[in-house]
This record gives C-alpha cells, sequence and structure tokens, in this order.
C-alpha cells in the first residue's frame, strides 16, 4: 500500500477528513443521471428478462456436468421449446426455461415431455431425473402486482416516518435516494439481461431497508449537528452537512464493507460453487443494490438536502452573512469536535467561577 493510500486511511479513520461533498454535488447528480439514463433507455429498448414467476412459462431442471448453454439450447429447441434460457450454475446444474402458455394442453405436456427426455439423455439419466414446473399466466400476473403494492407501501411508510421522525425535507431527499437505487438496479438488469424473479425483489425491498438506514445515519448526524452550530451561526446548512457526512464517512464505509462480503461469499460460492440458482438473483440484486445505496447516501440523499434547505429563508440570510464576514470554513470531524469540548469546559469553568461570587453574595 502506497504512503498516500495509507495516509488516507489514517485520515479518514482518525476523523481528520475535510472532503467538500456539497462542493462536488454537480458532479454526483450528473454521474446518477447518465447511469439512470442508461438504464431507462435500455429499459425502453430491451425491455425487462423477467422469470417465470411473473410472465409465467415452465423450468426443466437436472444435474449434468461437461454441457454447455449452446449445446442445451440447440437440443430443447430441437423437441420443440421456443427461444428457451439456459442458464448453468456451478458448471453442474442445468435449468431451461420457456413460455409454453400459448400452446393447448395436448402440446403444453407433450413439449414438456419431449425436452424432459431430450435433457436427461444429454447428460445420461432418466427422465425422472429431471424437475419441471409450470406456472400459469395468471399466478405470474398476481405476483407481479403484489410486488408492486410491496414496493408502493414501503415508499410510502419510509416517506411518513422520516416526515415525522425528522422533518419533510430529509423525507424527499431520502425518497429521491431509493428511487436512483431502484432505476440504477432495474438499469443494470435491463442493460445486462439479468433475470427478475421473487428473490430479485425481496432483494430490493431488502437494500431499500439498507439505504435507508445509511441515509438515516447521515441525517440523525446532520439534525445533532444542526442544534449546535446553526444556533451559533459558526456554518452555514451545507457546510455542517459537509461536516456530518465527513463525520459518518468512515462508518458509511464499514457498514458497505461488511454487507458485501457476504454478498460476495452468497453469488461465488452458493450461485457458482453449489449451483444454488436462486440464491443467484437474490445475491446480484442484493449486491448492485448495495453499491448503488452506499452512493446515494453519500452523494445523493444528504447533497439534495443541502439545496433543499439552503433555499430557506433562514438559511438563505445565514450564508449571506456568512458571506459578508469571509469566516466560512471545512472542519474535519476531529476538528469539530475538538470545539464542542473547548466550549462546553469553558462554559462549565465559567460556571465554576461564577459559584463562588454567588456564594459570596448570599453571606453579606
Amino acid at each position: 500500500m502506497s504512503n498516500g493510500l495509507k495516509s488516507g486511511f489514517l485520515r479518514l479513520y482518525h476523523g481528520e477528513t475535510t472532503i467538500d461533498f456539497i462542493g462536488r454535488t454537480r458532479r454526483f447528480f450528473i454521474i446518477s443521471a447518465l447511469v439512470v439514463l442508461v438504464g431507462l433507455a435500455s429499459l425502453g429498448l430491451r425491455g425487462l428478462n423477467l422469470g417465470i414467476d411473473f410472465k409465467g412459462g415452465t423450468a426443466w431442471e437436472v444435474i449434468g456436468t461437461n454441457q454447455s448453454v449452446a449445446t442445451v439450447t440447440a437440443a430443447v429447441e430441437k423437441v420443440g421449446a421456443k427461444q428457451p434460457t439456459v442458464y448453468i450454475l456451478g458448471g453442474s446444474t442445468i435449468h431451461v426455461e420457456a413460455d409454453l402458455n400459448a400452446l393447448s394442453e395436448t402440446e403444453l405436456t407433450r413439449v414438456e415431455n419431449a425436452v424432459a427426455d431430450s435433457l436427461a439423455q444429454l447428460v445420461g439419466k432418466s427422465s425422472d431425473q429431471v424437475s419441471v414446473s409450470t406456472i400459469g399466466p395468471t399466478w405470474g400476473g398476481q405476483v407481479t402486482a403484489k410486488a408492486r403494492l410491496a414496493l408502493i407501501v414501503f415508499l410510502i411508510a419510509v416517506v411518513a416516518y422520516i416526515s415525522l421522525r425528522f422533518e419533510p425535507k430529509m423525507a424527499i431527499s431520502a425518497l429521491a435516494a431509493m428511487v436512483h437505487d431502484l432505476l440504477v438496479t432495474i438499469g443494470v438488469y435491463s442493460l445486462f439481461g439479468f433475470q427478475i424473479t421473487p428473490d430479485t425483489v425481496i432483494a430490493l425491498l431488502t437494500i431499500l431497508g439498507y439505504s435507508l438506514y445509511d441515509t438515516v445515519v447521515v441525517f440523525d448526524r446532520v439534525r445533532d449537528n444542526t442544534k449546535n452550530a446553526l444556533n451559533v451561526g459558526s456554518m452555514t446548512y451545507s457546510d455542517m452537512v459537509n461536516l456530518s457526512m465527513n463525520q459518518t464517512l468512515a462508518r458509511s464505509l464499514n457498514t458497505s464493507l461488511v454487507a458485501v462480503i457476504p454478498v460476495m461469499s452468497v453469488l461465488l460460492v452458493g450461485a457458482e460453487l453449489l449451483g444454488a440458482s436462486t440464491l443467484r438473483e437474490y445475491g446480484l440484486a442484493l449486491f448492485v443494490g448495495l453499491m448503488s445505496g452506499a452512493y446515494s447516501s453519500i452523494f445523493i440523499a444528504s447533497p439534495l438536502l443541502a439545496l433543499l434547505k439552503e433555499r430557506e429563508p433562514r438559511m438563505r440570510e445565514l450564508r449571506l452573512r456568512m458571506e459578508a464576514k469571509e469566516a466560512r470554513t471545512t472542519l474535519s470531524p476531529a476538528t469539530a469536535a475538538k470545539g464542542i469540548m473547548e466550549r462546553a469546559t469553558g462554559s462549565t469553568d465559567q460556571a465554576m467561577a461564577i459559584q463562588p461570587r454567588a456564594r459570596k453574595q448570599k453571606r453579606r
């Protein structure tokens, strides 16, 4: 590790960083806008690769080695499975999906059995060892509606909670960060053609909760600093948000790292090595969402909060007053903590100096 990088880590964990997050707001917003626009363009052109739980269809799964996606695809297409989706997980689990809902019941049964026989012959096993599951389009529509309802209820509950616990502008900022995470995750899934399953929806709700937690940690620090800095009038709201973000930066990075390591284990060990196909969709959504959530809580939610608050008359007056005095400064967490201790100690010393005089006056 280079001396500069090592020095950066030491400054971060000693609370000596003075990163100007708010000053780079435009850059962060442009990056996020570009990523979201690319995802939306892919969503409009390619759409989403919905699993059979959402659109309905038939799935076959069998254990077999030394098979390629091209070989399996050609084998199942030959017996009537049109436009199949083939996955080979862990090098041994062959998973095939196809939409057979347009076929008649007799033809559907024939194709199901033909694909099962073809897969069994391909891997040298009996057709009884090929698992087959079928989901109708009605069930898929019900799952889609419930997933949409769960997401809407979650977002409404979050906005209501933060509005009551903190303030409406913080709720707006947190909601914008969560929508950003949703759009980024969905855009990545559309861009790379990853399949969306019910596990993906569960993972999305999980990462939104994580993103919210990380954002609330920063907002809680912002609220605490507001009581001190703004009452004294020593910092603008943007400077105070900068300080709050520097104070929670190490915690946010640690939380993200601790969350990502198990997810990587789920993806690499559970999905790829052990062949657990359900873990693949869940872990992939978690990984993408955690990265986006860590980014949005720092670079989207807090800068947006500063922009909204700076429009308030009190904050505009404070900024003009600070700019007139040319007294604006960017404090590190350690420097801010030292200043608070010094003010607290000074107040205590002053009170102790007043108490003897008060007692003397009382004796007279």
